[in-house]
């Protein structure tokens, strides 16, 4: 039976690894799996249930992780993420979610249960699966991985000029604050840490537009799945 090829673009948060996904996915024509955004529904879901500590409820988040009721849904031309048939594409996105979402995914429990529900997304003719630990814990045989880094800096640059485009007071110190914050919880936690994966492509993007680094990803690709230029 022929392996169905995976393509893993992992990087830290706001570094725009989600929209390169997405462009690569819909160039190859291949199915996407946004991990985050399964985190980022447990998170929802916690802080709707009022669970303000999320390391004393541990065990009990986990299994909420087990029993997530989520779709992806196309929206507009675009994948809506659906929590119990609730749009809650751009409710997911917010800091605070972020926030608790980098906390739940830091605990062993939550990352296991989770685990399945990721490895179902592998499916024909092949995937783009986006997040933090795609290329060193979820799909370590895949065929092709990407590590996007950038400064914090920038990022948070980004992340600014993002939510002020949607009408949102934003404070670029308060973001850069964040942003590190998050990324120290993440390169730091004991389970599947933040890093990149050995054999990985790493593409800093500080000084590069989207459309640079799909291309830059895609001619990896390319490289790594040779039969892939003559049928997609």
């Amino acid at each position: 039976m022929a392996v169905i090829p995976v393509i893993t673009i992992d990087g830290p948060s706001a570094v725009g690894k989600g929209t390169a996904a997405r462009l690569v996915a819909s160039e190859l024509g291949f199915h996407l799996l946004d991990s985050g955004a399964l985190y980022r529904l447990l998170a929802l879901k916690t802080l709707r249930l009022g669970i303000l500590d999320a390391a004393v409820h541990g065990a009990g988040i986990a299994r909420l992780a087990a029993a997530l009721d989520i779709s992806f849904k196309p929206v507009d031309g675009r994948t809506g993420i659906f929590l119990e048939d609730e749009n809650v594409s751009d409710e997911i996105r917010t800091e605070r979610v972020g926030a608790r979402a980098s906390e739940v995914a830091a605990m062993p429990t939550v990352r296991s249960a989770l685990l399945d529900l990721q490895h179902a997304f592998r499916q024909s003719p092949g995937l783009v699966a986006d997040g933090r630990d795609m290329g060193t814990v979820v799909f370590p045989d895949a065929a092709a991985k990407v590590f996007i880094d950038a400064s914090s800096q920038i990022r948070a640059q980004r992340r600014c000029k993002e939510l002020s485009a949607k009408g949102k007071n934003v404070n670029i110190a308060s973001l850069l604050r964040e942003i590190n914050e998050r990324d120290d919880r993440d390169r730091n936690r004991k389970v599947a840490p933040l890093i990149a994966a050995g054999d990985a492509l790493v593409i800093n993007t500080d000084d590069l537009s989207i459309p640079k680094v799909k291309e830059k990803i895609i001619e990896h690709v390319r490289r790594c799945i040779p039969g892939l230029a003559a049928d997609n």
